[in-house]
């Protein structure tokens, strides 16, 4: 199995500057968004350092000689990095007056052999289109979600309510911070998306995996989405990563699947 990446950014129609950030290692076989929140350029900041620190983190426990990498190690090591990245957002935030009160979503794929660890902190998403079935991996931490899940909303209400972009949990914005990790199986043909809400607010997900299905390569793909949201109102950044699993030996000497399981 060979992993594909791409992806796209765009500041939309109704912003002027982008407070999205996307990291992406082909050798570590990861890939890492965040959507950033604050005033002046403070969401730029707070993404930005978010995501450098899990791509850094993760990169130097995955390149630690010995390091146990079985599933509570990697799960244990995912919370523990967005952790550090919490603490180095929240640092900045109360140290310079200009970044007070920032904070950033997270999402990030890690993936191994027939799996893909997901870890996310608030509403950005991960899905994973199989069989031209798009499904959601993650789940918001976000009030409309709470309300979603205690009755309060229908999911169709939900498309409607004006609370889309209050999120529940965020880096940077207390001292410390949960990242929620889940792993998911992985096979040929599946394609991973992480995105920001400037794609999941715009855009349904039957459209999202319609326009996926349409597109001819990963690259086109990762552009037509962003090109749909900026078609159906572009009112915040967008920003998608798309990871495809295909068939086939690995490239030799390529530094895909770090993983052994135990």
């Amino acid at each position: 199995m060979e992993l594909e990446f791409a992806h796209a950014l765009d500041t939309g129609r109704a912003r002027s500057n982008n407070e999205d950030a996307v990291r992406v290692d082909e050798s570590l076989a990861l890939a890492v968004l965040a959507d950033g929140m604050g005033g002046y350029n403070a969401g730029e900041v707070a993404s930005a350092m978010a995501a450098d620190c899990m791509l850094a983190g993760i990169g130097r426990w995955l390149t630690t000689p010995g390091a146990v990498r079985d599933e509570p190690a990697i799960r244990h090591a995912l919370m523990a990095i967005a952790q550090q990245a919490n603490q180095a957002v929240f640092d900045a935030a109360q140290s310079r007056q200009e970044y007070a009160g920032m904070g950033t979503t997270l999402v990030t794929a890690l993936f191994e052999p027939g799996r893909v660890w997901v870890g996310h902190i608030g509403d950005s998403r991960a899905y994973r289109l199989r069989g031209g079935r798009l499904e959601q991996l993650s789940r918001d931490h976000s009030l409309l979600q709470e309300q979603i899940d205690a009755g309060l909303l229908t999911a169709e209400e939900a498309a409607y309510s004006m609370n889309r972009n209050l999120v529940t949990r965020a880096v940077g914005v207390e001292p410390t911070v949960e990242l929620e990790v889940a792993d998911h199986e992985l096979r040929v043909d599946d394609t991973i998306l992480l995105c920001s809400d400037g794609l999941s607010d715009m855009l349904p997900d039957a459209t999202i995996a319609q326009v996926m299905r349409a597109s001819d390569s990963l690259p086109s793909a990762a552009q037509a989405l962003v090109d749909a949201a900026n078609a159906a109102g572009g009112r915040d950044n967008i920003s998608v990563v798309l990871v495809r699993a295909k068939g086939g030996a690995a490239q030799s000497g390529r530094a895909w699947w770090p993983f052994r399981r135990s």
